[in-house]
């Protein structure tokens, strides 16, 4: 099948990834709605503030003509409980000057005749002084709302002054003026009793009002609108939905790996820009467009006086640049969950600045053309600035805001202090937008992605970058890293016969030149080392060590064949692949897959086009359903657009998931998702399925019946590789055999099974490792291979004489093949960096041992008798992260005289009167 290259492939996958996109948001639907509709609900919000403003006009005289103003009565003194803000014990009020005998009358007449409520003697306090009053108050604060302090003169004269808090309190939206509930009340009571005292009449009438000026209705010359108040605000609020929304879109591809999966499957960068712009640009515009509908739907001066297209532009290349700085932002955010809290910064900052421009801030002759141009680069303060003219522009009545024709024409009258004009804004609207999406496109390449890879600093000064030869260079580590190291590559000869025969087979093809027709993928030396980082912040200095992931591969997978590559975890099976694939550069040798080379952008190219690749975690949109999945990266990976549709239908029947091909993948059980996934690999017909393929799996039965030939890697190294049969004969504890009984057999009847177990002690020197009522179960080495034909035919020949109703012989499993590799490797490790485990023994003894050891010596266990000691075996498996973990041990045993220490430390006793001890490794191997 040919693949599409150059332009048409770049309109196809646009056209598909747009498509995706659309059918993206068109599943979410609610936050659609809120990036389009959300205009509404801020437009409602301001109009509903409006009404209120105006419902409050009406009921205030401020507008309407006073010509005989109402008289309102004095009140008397209030109960001092009647302040908003008081403690308790108070006082209705002190008063000063009480060694006067007429001064105290008349503050008795004051209590006795306050209106409508007498003042009782505990509820006033007095003093002497002024100045006593004084003290108290500071030493009693809120305890009393006021005094009067009195001074007798002479026998026609007595001279009084009020003290009153000056400052209003306000509770529950109600305001306390001290002036007219305290000083007033007090004042009137104080003259009117002075006055009665002076002339002798204790009726004497005294009365006083208040009334206002008589006044025309007050004009208002400028009109205060609600979205004058808080339209920048809540347009820049408004913004925010789409832009978190845009953010978070990106950040989930980037989390889930997907867009690194459209980059194994070849799309362009273009491509995935290109319609992220043209969907968001078209949700911009819809939503720009209902803003300002529903502006003049309300009636807003500020929509219906200038131009429709002076006010919609303005919004559409604000927009517009919150796309571009969502790009931007979203290279340094690789968590969706990140999205919001960037957007609420966002919002935040450009409150903040909003605040700040009100001043004038920074588009006046006070300030310097460096601080405008700096200051614009952020959208939100170009946004506000436009703002601010257009709202200037309709909040005098009578002003016919900004046209279309009218837009370069400043507004002010002084024309040497005017730095803006509306297309000045729209100019720079349009740069800033730019800046941003051509900055987002610089930081996606240079900040590393999740596999760390980036390209260098300054690649697109290179001529070969934009020519498309070798121009896809990358490198690996932090571009904060002050400097990094990458130590060349060690060379180690591997100990295992088949593995040597391999490497040297395949380094004499590359030095010949050989192209064998029947080699799929030829794997020359292949090494990864992941570089090691000097990280300097404000205080420390932060160190990695560099990793050796992989360690020199060379091997080569047949075509028509399944290689199985196993491995524990951290084995460098995923990097392996990795690299293959070209998620992650090689640092040292290369791979050829069909001929091309994987360290050239042109070579890796063409090999995308001819795999096919099954991730370890299905990397699925769960709003899209199978077909769709399919139809999507059929169309990345170049398929001929009438071939698109059957060939998604053959590969649903194939995995068999035609009857949920319309299903989203979100509601597929892990078994449909894995299909999927394979399903999706196996797009275009890739020569490395179905002709050649590589399988990593956890599954040792799965390997053992699916895989032509296994290789296994551990430590980044390649430890073994050859048939199922071969390892098993190799690196198995040896043949394992199962003798089945008559049914009679240990019931209590029949003959004991104590003469098979010494039949098998006199010819094979071995022990059943299970035994049952029905079955026994032993391993027999590898080097009693010879003996195992005469001695099955004596056994069958006895088999009555035994009661023996089967035998079944076999090889040791693939499982434990694959642990002892793991484990030789593990030890390997651990005697090298001194990584130990601690073993505890039966009696008691903690034992640490190196991790991977099998058999260890018990230091401590000498004897005359047994001067070499004792010695166990030690159980290994895989826990759940895939880490040699201790499943049990042998009982002691004696440790035998011809066999050598493969590892002692170099202190085994460690502390006194302690049982904890350092164990040495023994190369005992078989169990004779």
């Amino acid at each position: 099948m040919t693949l599409r290259e150059g332009m048409p492939l770049l309109y196809q996958q646009f056209t598909a990834l747009f498509k995706k996109n659309l059918l993206l948001s068109w599943r979410n639907k609610s936050a659609t709605c809120l990036h389009v509709f959300s205009s509404f609900f801020f437009i409602f919000l301001i109009f509903c503030i409006q009404e209120a403003m105006k419902a409050s006009d009406v009921s205030s005289s401020a507008d309407v003509n006073i010509t005989d103003p109402k008289a309102s009565a004095s009140s008397p003194i209030p109960p001092c409980e009647d302040k908003f803000y008081v403690k308790l014990p108070c006082y209705d009020f002190v008063w000063s000057g009480n060694q006067s005998r007429r001064v105290s009358d008349i503050v008795s007449a004051i209590m006795a005749n306050n209106p409508g409520r007498p003042i009782p003697t505990n509820k006033v306090k007095s003093f002497k002084r002024p100045e006593e009053v004084d003290a108290w108050f500071t030493s009693h604060p809120l305890h009393a709302p006021g005094a009067l302090h009195f001074t007798e003169r002479n026998a026609t004269v007595i001279s009084y002054g009020v003290q009153t808090n000056s400052s209003s309190a306000t509770k529950r939206g109600r305001t306390e003026d001290p002036t007219f509930k305290f000083l007033v009340p007090l004042q009137i009571a104080a003259e009117r009793e002075i006055a009665r005292f002076l002339i002798g009449d204790p009726k004497f009438g005294w009365s006083f009002g208040f009334k206002e000026f008589a006044q025309p209705a007050v004009a208002k010359d400028v009109t205060i609108s609600p979205l004058n108040l808080m339209g920048p605000v809540f347009f820049l609020a408004f913004s925010m939905f789409g832009f978190v929304l845009q953010l978070g879109s990106l950040a989930t591809e980037k989390e889930l790996k997907l867009r690194q999966a459209m980059t194994v499957m070849g799309v362009y960068d273009t491509a995935y820009w290109l319609s992220w712009l043209i969907w968001e640009g078209i949700l911009t515009f819809v939503s720009s467009l209902f803003l300002v509908l529903f502006g003049m739907m309300f009636q807003f001066d500020f929509f219906l006086k200038n131009s429709f297209f002076v006010v919609f532009l303005l919004f559409l290349l604000f927009q517009f640049n919150m796309i571009s700085l969502a790009f931007m932002l979203s290279s340094f955010i690789s968590k969706s969950s990140s999205a919001t809290t960037v957007g609420f910064l966002v919002f935040l900052i450009g409150f903040i600045t909003q605040t700040v421009a009100t001043s004038g801030f920074p588009y006046s002759s006070t300030y310097s053309l460096s601080r405008r141009v700096i200051w614009s680069f952020f959208p939100p303060n170009t946004f506000s600035a436009g703002l601010q003219l257009l709202i200037e522009a309709t909040s005098v009545p009578g002003s016919p805001g900004i046209s279309w024709s009218k837009r370069d024409v400043c507004s002010k009258m002084d024309d040497a202090t005017c730095f803006l004009t509306m297309n000045k804004i729209y100019i720079w609207l349009v740069g800033t937008f730019f800046f941003w999406f051509v900055l987002a496109i610089y930081f996606e390449n240079i900040i590393p992605n999740a596999s760390g890879v980036r390209k260098k600093i300054f690649y697109f000064l290179k001529p070969s970058y934009w020519t498309g030869k070798e121009g896809n260079k990358v490198e690996e580590g932090s571009i904060c890293s002050c400097f990094g190291s990458v130590p060349p590559v060690e060379h180690l000869t591997s100990d295992d016969q088949d593995v040597l025969e391999e490497e040297t087979l395949v380094k004499k093809q590359a030095m010949d030149g050989t192209v064998d027709p029947n080699i799929a993928v030829q794997i020359h030396g292949l090494a990864k080392m992941y570089p090691g980082t000097t990280k300097l912040g404000c205080c420390k200095c932060t160190k990695t060590s560099p990793f050796h992931a992989v360690k020199g591969l060379w091997m080569n997978i047949a075509k028509d064949q399944l290689f199985c590559l196993l491995g524990p975890n951290g084995a460098g099976k995923t990097t392996t692949i990795s690299c293959l694939t070209g998620i992650n550069p090689v640092t040292g040798g290369d791979a050829l897959i069909y001929g091309d080379s994987i360290r050239s952008s042109v070579g890796m190219s063409n090999i995308r086009k001819m795999i096919g690749v099954c991730p370890q975690f299905d990397i699925l949109w769960d709003a899209l359903s199978s077909e769709e999945h399919l139809h999507l990266f059929a169309s990345i990976k170049g398929l001929p657009p009438a071939s698109i549709k059957p060939i998604a239908e053959k590969l649903l029947a194939d995995v068999k998931l035609t009857g949920a091909a319309k299903i989203r993948a979100g509601s597929y059980s892990g078994g449909m998702k894995r299909r999927l996934s394979v399903a999706i690999a196996l797009i275009g017909d890739p020569k490395l399925k179905g002709r050649a393929i590589i399988l990593t799996t956890h599954s040792m039965e799965e390997a053992d019946i699916l895989s032509d030939r296994i290789g296994i890697m551990a430590k980044g190294r390649l430890r073994c590789i050859g048939t199922s049969i071969r390892l098993k004969s190799r690196f198995g504890t040896g043949f394992i055999t199962t003798v089945s009984f008559l049914e009679n057999k240990n019931d209590g009847s029949g003959t004991s099974p104590e003469p098979l177990k010494r039949f098998f002690k006199k010819h094979l020197k071995v022990e059943p490792i299970e035994e049952k009522k029905a079955f026994m179960t032993f391993v027999i080495p590898h080097d009693k291979e010879k003996l195992l034909a005469g001695f099955f035919e004596e056994l069958q020949y006895r088999e009555s004489e035994f009661g023996i109703s089967d035998i079944q012989l076999g090889l040791a499993t693939l499982e434990e093949v694959f642990l002892n590799i793991a484990r030789r490797a593990e030890l390997e490790s651990a005697t090298a960096e001194g990584t130990v485990v601690t073993l505890e023994l039966e009696s008691g003894i903690l034992v640490e041992i190196p991790v991977g050891a099998r058999f260890v010596g018990i230091p401590g266990t000498e004897n005359a008798e047994n001067p070499r000691g004792m010695m166990v075996e030690v159980y290994w498996q895989q826990d759940g992260s895939g880490s040699m973990c201790i499943s049990g041990h042998s009982p002691e045993m004696r440790i035998p005289q011809n066999v050598s220490v493969l590892y002692e430390p170099p202190s085994q006793v460690l502390g006194r009167g302690q049982r904890r001890v350092r164990g040495s490794v023994i190369a005992y191997e078989s169990s004779d």
